[in-house]
């Protein structure tokens, strides 16, 4: 890193406040949009998370082929997200198992005296 650069760490702190305080109030004042909740979540965080690594982890003041890496990164990161989003979104299929019991009284009629193997060696 070379030694002429001045950083204003009160604007990039007010900005990084800024930020926050629209991504708060957005989905506050828009509920019912989908659109304006996916902005303020992941837009902004993204929007943060550059001002932070370029900022306060000096990025931006390195060579450009940090910036390459770390663009790539994200690239890849995203990728690997709308990659698995189907799956993870899945509620149906023939593999498919929900982890969550539909009603707590499910287990109705379960004789706690009947044990199955399971653990039992």
């Amino acid at each position: 890193m070379s030694e002429g650069h001045q950083t204003n760490y009160a604007k990039i702190y007010w900005t990084l406040m800024i930020l926050f305080i629209i991504s708060v109030a957005g989905p506050e004042m828009f509920p019912e949009s989908k659109a304006v909740i996916l902005i303020t979540a992941f837009g902004i965080a993204v929007v943060k998370a550059i001002i932070v690594a370029g900022w306060f982890m000096h990025l931006a003041h390195e060579k450009k082929y940090i910036w390459y890496g770390f663009i790539t990164s994200l690239a890849l990161l995203f990728l690997f997200v709308i990659a698995v989003a189907p799956d993870v979104t899945m509620t149906k299929g023939h593999n498919w198992q929900s982890q969550i019991p539909s009603t707590m009284d499910s287990h109705e009629g379960h004789d706690e005296t009947n044990h199955d193997d399971h653990g039992h060696h």
